[in-house]
């Protein structure tokens, strides 16, 4: 029982005092966390300090090998200060290795390899040896090395040195990476339903708003005698994200609608569903079926199946079947289109 007493008063001593401790000390309890965050914080200036230094010395002493002729002093002490840096990098083990490091290092590897060579201003053995030592500690630094590539390459790849500031997320590029393209269109238009007549046809498809989702297409089609037409814009919002192998997106828009002495035009609604087939554009296939005026008298069902399949990089070879089916008149069209992906 006294025990149980004792402790009793222990724990409210110690309820009682924390807060005045949290008052009297406002960093009671948190110094641990601020303390990481700023080890956090030394550590990334440290290394950009290093990184900063290692750049220099190597540059220094490039330019020495290149103006020195014959033992230089001034080489001798570059050759110890880029030596003695390499040494405590290696031993730390935490460089982070950038574009700028390793295309530095393999232009200054180059550079001491084709000193050594040099029989008009030889060196002396102590000097070859500190050069020779510099060579190894730089293949040693850099041996797992991500950008192993020549400077040159380096240099004029933007792929490259963004992946060496941050590695993307591939899978969610990928995703979100449009698997179609924009595409303008011209092409021959037959109406078998209207006597077979010949016309042509003219759009754009999938205008990309960013990566939003949505798209605009526009279109416009007409017999070369008059008697069909037909002209249309729609907005498009893909569900799925771009990059998908299946994608279904609601549309809405407007149709202008002229068959013979049949015009109707409205509000078009409806639903798209593509299946690109490679991405980038280079095959796809699409089905649509919209609703022209829905509810009304005059209301128009237009269903169209497209397939389109790249010949080259830029351009695809399409073909599309529509129907249109009314209370006055059920009418059809079969296009070849021609389509550049710009």
């Amino acid at each position: 029982m006294l025990a149980f007493l004792l402790d009793s008063k222990l724990l409210g001593i110690a309820a009682l005092s924390f807060p005045l401790i949290s008052i009297a000390f406002p960093s009671f309890g948190t110094a641990l966390p601020t303390q990481y965050a700023e080890g956090e914080g030394e550590t990334a200036i440290a290394q950009n300090e290093t990184t900063t230094e290692l750049l220099a010395a190597m540059n220094r002493l490039q330019a020495q090998l290149t103006a020195s002729a014959g033992e230089d002093a001034n080489l001798s002490q570059e050759s110890d200060r880029l030596q003695g840096l390499l040494q405590s990098t290696l031993q730390e083990q935490s460089l982070t290795i950038t574009p700028e490091l390793s295309q530095a290092s393999e232009s200054l590897r180059s550079a001491i390899a084709a000193r050594l060579e040099r029989q008009d201003a030889p060196l002396t053995p102590e000097l070859r040896q500190k050069l020779g030592a510099i060579r190894r500690s730089l293949g040693t630094l850099f041996s797992n090395n991500p950008y192993s590539v020549s400077p040159e390459i380096l240099e004029n790849s933007p792929v490259l040195q963004s992946w060496g500031k941050e590695v993307p997320d591939v899978l969610e590029e990928i995703r979100h990476d449009p698997a179609f393209r924009t595409r303008v269109r011209l092409g021959y238009a037959h109406y078998p339903s209207t006597d077979g007549k010949g016309g042509f046809n003219v759009g754009v498809e999938d205008i990309l708003l960013g990566r939003s989702g949505f798209t605009v297409s526009a279109n416009y089609d007409r017999a070369f005698n008059g008697d069909r037409a037909t002209a249309g814009v729609d907005l498009n919002y893909y569900v799925l994200p771009l990059g998908s192998y299946v994608n279904i997106a609601p549309v809405v828009g407007y149709r202008n609608i002229t068959t013979g002495p049949y015009w109707t035009d409205g509000v078009a609604v409806g639903g798209k569903v593509i299946l690109p087939l490679s991405r980038t554009g280079a095959a796809d296939i699409s089905f649509s079926q919209l609703f022209v005026s829905p509810g009304s008298a005059n209301e128009v069902g237009i269903t169209t199946l497209s397939a389109g399949y790249a010949f080259t990089p830029n351009l695809r070879l399409s073909t599309d079947i529509q129907k249109q089916n009314s209370i006055g008149d059920k009418d059809s069209r079969v296009g070849i289109v021609l389509e550049w992906m710009p």
